[in-house]
């Protein structure tokens, strides 16, 4: 047998495809490929983060509109009517805006001939979910409520949740279910 003499150089280059030459480029692309994952995933955790911070400012903002809100919704007296429902529908928006007109609407003629005043205060908020452009909050409503057919004064314990949307910049409620 024939001894068979190899070159350095021949012994370094890759025989199959596979060898050192090779290695550098898919270190460069695993490299590259854990740099994208590790930023897409601080980006959305940042994207996220923002977001949130977004809704809890929304709550906090809708949270202080509430009572004057629930209030102006919930309170009327037979002597300024249309004042009062004037000041409900400014919270007022959208299809729940025309609801509360008709409502308010229908009840006119009852609450002037039973001289009813109803006044609504709020005694305790929470929210239900938040989001920056939509807020849902659970507030719970004593309604203080006089009128002819009742000796003194009635309180009616309600618990209502308000939904709340920026409409124009400003939080308006946009709809309202009775708990």
């Amino acid at each position: 047998m024939t001894e068979v003499e190899v070159d350095d150089a021949q012994a370094d280059e890759p025989r199959d495809g596979d060898g050192p030459a090779r290695r550098p480029r898919r270190a460069v692309l695993a490299l590259s490929l854990a740099i994208a994952v590790v930023l897409g995933v601080g980006w959305y955790l940042w994207f996220d983060r923002a977001r949130m911070g977004e809704a809890e400012a929304a709550a906090r903002e809708c949270a202080a509109v509430a009572p004057a809100a629930a209030a102006a919704l919930f309170s009327y007296d037979y002597r300024t009517f249309d004042a009062s429902a004037a000041g409900g529908r400014s919270f007022a928006a959208g299809t729940f805006a025309d609801e509360y007109a008709r409502t308010t609407a229908s009840l006119k003629d009852a609450a002037v001939k039973e001289q009813a005043v109803v006044t609504a205060q709020v005694t305790g908020i929470s929210v239900v979910t938040a989001a920056p452009d939509r807020v849902e909050l659970l507030l719970f409503v004593n309604q203080y409520r006089r009128n002819v057919n009742i000796t003194g004064e009635k309180v009616d314990q309600n618990r209502v949740v308000l939904t709340f949307t920026r409409t124009d910049g400003v939080w308006k409620v946009t709809a309202v279910a009775a708990i």
